[in-house]
Protein backbone atom coordinates (compact mmCIF):
# COMPACT_ATOMS: atom_id res chain seq x y z
CA UNK A 1 0.00 0.00 0.00
CA UNK A 2 1.22 3.40 -1.31
CA UNK A 3 0.40 5.46 2.02
CA UNK A 4 2.93 8.44 0.99
CA UNK A 5 0.52 8.75 -2.29
CA UNK A 6 -2.60 8.01 -0.64
CA UNK A 7 -1.73 10.54 2.12
CA UNK A 8 -0.47 13.57 -0.96
CA UNK A 9 -4.34 12.80 -2.56
CA UNK A 10 -5.88 13.18 0.14
CA UNK A 11 -4.18 16.23 1.94
CA UNK A 12 -4.50 18.05 -1.92
CA UNK A 13 -8.28 17.53 -1.78
CA UNK A 14 -8.74 18.76 1.20
CA UNK A 15 -6.75 21.79 0.97
CA UNK A 16 -9.25 22.52 -1.92
CA UNK A 17 -12.09 22.51 -0.08
CA UNK A 18 -10.40 24.69 2.50
CA UNK A 19 -9.73 28.00 0.63
CA UNK A 20 -13.37 27.42 -0.90
CA UNK A 21 -15.21 27.24 2.07
CA UNK A 22 -18.01 29.60 1.45
CA UNK A 23 -19.06 26.86 -1.90
CA UNK A 24 -18.11 23.84 0.04
CA UNK A 25 -19.50 23.97 3.83
CA UNK A 26 -20.96 27.32 4.84
CA UNK A 27 -23.36 27.17 1.62
CA UNK A 28 -24.97 24.20 2.22
CA UNK A 29 -25.09 24.69 6.11
CA UNK A 30 -27.36 28.01 5.42
CA UNK A 31 -29.60 27.04 2.76
CA UNK A 32 -30.11 23.82 5.18
CA UNK A 33 -30.42 26.14 7.78
CA UNK A 34 -33.65 27.86 5.72
CA UNK A 35 -35.46 25.01 5.52
CA UNK A 36 -34.82 24.32 9.17
CA UNK A 37 -36.51 28.19 9.84
CA UNK A 38 -39.35 27.34 7.24
CA UNK A 39 -40.09 23.63 7.90
CA UNK A 40 -38.76 23.16 11.21
CA UNK A 41 -39.72 26.27 13.70
CA UNK A 42 -42.40 28.04 11.41
CA UNK A 43 -44.84 25.20 9.74
CA UNK A 44 -43.33 22.49 12.31
CA UNK A 45 -44.79 24.37 15.25
CA UNK A 46 -48.27 24.07 13.69
CA UNK A 47 -48.06 20.68 12.67
CA UNK A 48 -48.90 17.73 14.44
CA UNK A 49 -45.98 14.30 15.72
CA UNK A 50 -45.21 11.90 13.09
CA UNK A 51 -44.67 8.63 14.74
CA UNK A 52 -44.61 10.40 18.46
CA UNK A 53 -41.98 12.82 16.74
CA UNK A 54 -42.57 16.30 16.57
CA UNK A 55 -42.12 17.61 12.77
CA UNK A 56 -39.55 19.53 13.19
CA UNK A 57 -37.47 17.11 14.62
CA UNK A 58 -38.56 14.50 12.32
CA UNK A 59 -37.54 16.19 9.16
CA UNK A 60 -33.54 16.90 10.43
CA UNK A 61 -32.31 13.60 9.46
CA UNK A 62 -34.19 13.88 5.68
CA UNK A 63 -32.41 17.01 5.47
CA UNK A 64 -28.97 16.19 6.40
CA UNK A 65 -29.55 13.57 4.13
CA UNK A 66 -30.57 16.01 1.65
CA UNK A 67 -27.25 17.79 1.25
CA UNK A 68 -25.05 14.64 2.61
CA UNK A 69 -26.05 12.90 -1.11
CA UNK A 70 -25.91 16.08 -2.79
CA UNK A 71 -22.85 17.30 -1.57
CA UNK A 72 -20.79 13.46 -1.32
CA UNK A 73 -21.29 13.46 -5.01
CA UNK A 74 -20.36 16.97 -5.98
CA UNK A 75 -17.19 16.34 -3.87
CA UNK A 76 -16.36 13.51 -5.20
CA UNK A 77 -16.78 14.38 -9.16
CA UNK A 78 -15.24 17.54 -9.07
CA UNK A 79 -12.34 16.07 -7.28
CA UNK A 80 -11.60 13.87 -10.05
CA UNK A 81 -12.84 15.35 -13.02
CA UNK A 82 -10.69 18.54 -12.42
CA UNK A 83 -7.90 16.53 -13.25
CA UNK A 84 -9.34 14.66 -16.19
CA UNK A 85 -10.14 17.75 -17.58
CA UNK A 86 -6.75 19.54 -16.54
CA UNK A 87 -4.57 16.95 -18.31
CA UNK A 88 -2.84 15.77 -15.07
CA UNK A 89 -4.96 12.31 -14.98
CA UNK A 90 -1.80 11.13 -17.00
CA UNK A 91 0.89 11.82 -13.99
CA UNK A 92 -1.24 10.52 -11.62
CA UNK A 93 -2.27 6.96 -13.88
CA UNK A 94 1.51 6.46 -14.72
CA UNK A 95 2.95 6.81 -11.31
CA UNK A 96 3.27 3.48 -9.29
CA UNK A 97 -0.03 4.06 -7.38
CA UNK A 98 -2.88 1.69 -7.84
CA UNK A 99 -6.69 2.52 -8.55
CA UNK A 100 -6.99 0.94 -4.66
CA UNK A 101 -4.62 3.76 -3.99
CA UNK A 102 -6.17 6.46 -5.88
CA UNK A 103 -9.74 5.42 -4.43
CA UNK A 104 -9.24 6.23 -0.96
CA UNK A 105 -7.58 8.97 -1.61
CA UNK A 106 -10.00 10.84 -3.69
CA UNK A 107 -13.35 9.44 -1.78
CA UNK A 108 -11.47 8.88 1.71
CA UNK A 109 -11.22 12.70 1.11
CA UNK A 110 -14.68 13.06 -0.51
CA UNK A 111 -16.24 11.67 2.83
CA UNK A 112 -14.31 13.34 5.33
CA UNK A 113 -15.66 16.54 3.91
CA UNK A 114 -19.47 15.07 3.84
CA UNK A 115 -18.96 13.71 7.54
CA UNK A 116 -17.63 16.41 8.37
CA UNK A 117 -21.16 18.45 6.58
CA UNK A 118 -23.27 16.38 8.22
CA UNK A 119 -22.18 17.32 11.46
CA UNK A 120 -21.92 20.82 11.45
CA UNK A 121 -25.53 20.77 9.60
CA UNK A 122 -26.91 18.77 13.03
CA UNK A 123 -24.76 21.42 15.33
CA UNK A 124 -26.67 23.95 13.46
CA UNK A 125 -29.90 22.36 14.15
CA UNK A 126 -29.75 22.36 17.58
CA UNK A 127 -30.58 25.96 17.63
CA UNK A 128 -33.72 26.15 15.15
CA UNK A 129 -35.38 22.47 16.31
CA UNK A 130 -35.09 20.22 19.44
CA UNK A 131 -33.80 16.71 19.20
CA UNK A 132 -32.82 13.47 20.83
CA UNK A 133 -30.15 10.67 19.42
CA UNK A 134 -31.29 7.14 20.13
CA UNK A 135 -28.46 5.19 18.67
CA UNK A 136 -25.41 7.75 18.60
CA UNK A 137 -22.86 5.31 17.52
CA UNK A 138 -25.77 3.79 14.62
CA UNK A 139 -26.32 7.47 13.89
CA UNK A 140 -22.33 7.98 13.00
CA UNK A 141 -22.09 5.03 11.01
CA UNK A 142 -24.97 5.33 8.86
CA UNK A 143 -23.68 9.14 8.04
CA UNK A 144 -20.05 7.82 7.39
CA UNK A 145 -21.83 4.70 5.26
CA UNK A 146 -23.71 6.98 3.29
CA UNK A 147 -21.01 9.59 2.68
CA UNK A 148 -18.47 6.98 1.69
CA UNK A 149 -21.11 5.60 -1.18
CA UNK A 150 -22.10 8.21 -2.26
CA UNK A 151 -18.85 9.47 -2.80
CA UNK A 152 -17.90 6.70 -4.52
CA UNK A 153 -20.87 7.08 -6.84
CA UNK A 154 -19.91 11.17 -7.06
CA UNK A 155 -16.22 9.23 -8.66
CA UNK A 156 -18.07 7.14 -10.85
CA UNK A 157 -19.76 10.76 -12.40
CA UNK A 158 -16.26 12.18 -12.49
CA UNK A 159 -14.51 10.00 -14.25
CA UNK A 160 -17.73 9.84 -16.72
CA UNK A 161 -18.46 13.31 -17.36
CA UNK A 162 -17.22 14.95 -20.52
CA UNK A 163 -17.67 18.09 -19.02
CA UNK A 164 -18.69 20.30 -16.61
CA UNK A 165 -22.65 20.19 -17.07
CA UNK A 166 -22.70 16.58 -16.78
CA UNK A 167 -21.13 16.86 -13.65
CA UNK A 168 -24.54 18.33 -12.40
CA UNK A 169 -27.09 16.08 -14.39
CA UNK A 170 -27.22 13.61 -11.74
CA UNK A 171 -27.44 15.46 -8.37
CA UNK A 172 -29.85 17.71 -10.02
CA UNK A 173 -32.02 15.65 -11.98
CA UNK A 174 -31.99 12.12 -10.15
CA UNK A 175 -30.62 12.62 -6.40
CA UNK A 176 -32.45 15.57 -5.83
CA UNK A 177 -35.85 14.72 -6.62
CA UNK A 178 -35.38 11.07 -5.39
CA UNK A 179 -34.70 12.56 -1.75
CA UNK A 180 -37.62 14.80 -1.95
CA UNK A 181 -39.72 11.80 -2.60
CA UNK A 182 -37.45 9.37 -0.46
CA UNK A 183 -39.38 10.59 2.74
CA UNK A 184 -37.56 13.75 3.80
CA UNK A 185 -40.20 15.86 4.55
CA UNK A 186 -42.97 13.09 5.31
CA UNK A 187 -43.29 9.30 6.36
CA UNK A 188 -44.01 7.23 3.60
CA UNK A 189 -46.71 5.72 5.53
CA UNK A 190 -48.36 8.87 5.38
CA UNK A 191 -48.88 7.57 1.45
CA UNK A 192 -51.83 5.61 0.06
CA UNK A 193 -51.04 1.89 -0.18
CA UNK A 194 -50.44 1.66 -3.68
CA UNK A 195 -47.61 5.13 -3.39
CA UNK A 196 -46.24 3.24 -0.13
CA UNK A 197 -45.43 0.36 -2.69
CA UNK A 198 -43.75 2.50 -4.98
CA UNK A 199 -41.69 4.47 -3.23
CA UNK A 200 -40.03 1.03 -1.81
CA UNK A 201 -38.35 1.47 -5.81
CA UNK A 202 -36.57 4.87 -4.54
CA UNK A 203 -33.37 3.65 -2.59
CA UNK A 204 -33.18 6.82 -1.13
CA UNK A 205 -36.15 5.53 0.74
CA UNK A 206 -33.82 3.05 2.82
CA UNK A 207 -31.22 5.64 3.78
CA UNK A 208 -33.29 7.99 5.07
CA UNK A 209 -35.40 5.52 6.58
CA UNK A 210 -32.25 3.87 8.31
CA UNK A 211 -30.84 7.34 9.66
CA UNK A 212 -33.96 8.47 11.12
CA UNK A 213 -34.35 5.30 13.14
CA UNK A 214 -30.65 5.91 14.49
CA UNK A 215 -32.91 9.10 15.99
CA UNK A 216 -35.75 8.23 17.02
CA UNK A 217 -36.07 4.73 17.19
CA UNK A 218 -38.67 5.07 14.35
CA UNK A 219 -38.35 4.22 10.62
CA UNK A 220 -40.61 3.31 7.56
CA UNK A 221 -38.41 0.33 6.62
CA UNK A 222 -36.90 -2.42 8.79
CA UNK A 223 -33.40 -1.07 9.62
CA UNK A 224 -31.71 -4.11 8.30
CA UNK A 225 -32.93 -3.37 4.96
CA UNK A 226 -31.65 -0.61 4.71
CA UNK A 227 -28.29 -1.02 5.84
CA UNK A 228 -28.40 -4.24 3.73
CA UNK A 229 -29.37 -2.36 0.42
CA UNK A 230 -26.58 0.77 0.98
CA UNK A 231 -23.98 -1.57 1.41
CA UNK A 232 -24.97 -3.36 -1.87
CA UNK A 233 -25.41 -0.48 -3.89
CA UNK A 234 -21.84 0.38 -1.87
CA UNK A 235 -20.06 -3.02 -3.50
CA UNK A 236 -21.92 -2.27 -6.74
CA UNK A 237 -19.76 0.69 -6.91
CA UNK A 238 -16.67 -0.33 -5.95
CA UNK A 239 -17.05 -3.32 -8.99
CA UNK A 240 -18.04 -0.41 -11.35
CA UNK A 241 -15.05 1.60 -10.39
CA UNK A 242 -12.60 -1.30 -10.62
CA UNK A 243 -13.74 -2.23 -13.99
CA UNK A 244 -13.50 1.34 -14.94
CA UNK A 245 -9.87 1.24 -14.14
CA UNK A 246 -9.65 -1.92 -15.79
CA UNK A 247 -10.63 -0.96 -19.05
CA UNK A 248 -9.68 2.43 -19.30
CA UNK A 249 -13.38 3.53 -19.85
CA UNK A 250 -13.58 7.44 -20.03
CA UNK A 251 -9.84 7.45 -18.99
CA UNK A 252 -8.15 6.51 -21.99
CA UNK A 253 -8.16 8.73 -25.21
Amino acid sequence: MNLPAIRAIYRFEMARTFRTLTQSIASPVLSTSLYFVVFGAAIGSRMGEIGGVSYGAFIIPGLIMLSLLNESISNASFGIYLPKWSGTIYELLSAPVSFVEVLIGYVGAATTKSVMLGLLILVTARVFVAYEIAHPVWMVGFLVLTSATFSLFGFIIGLWADDFQKLQVVPLMVVTPLTFLGGAFYSINMLPPIWQKITLFNPVVYLISGFRWSFYGVADVNVAVSLGMTLVFLVLCLATVRWIFKTGYKLKR
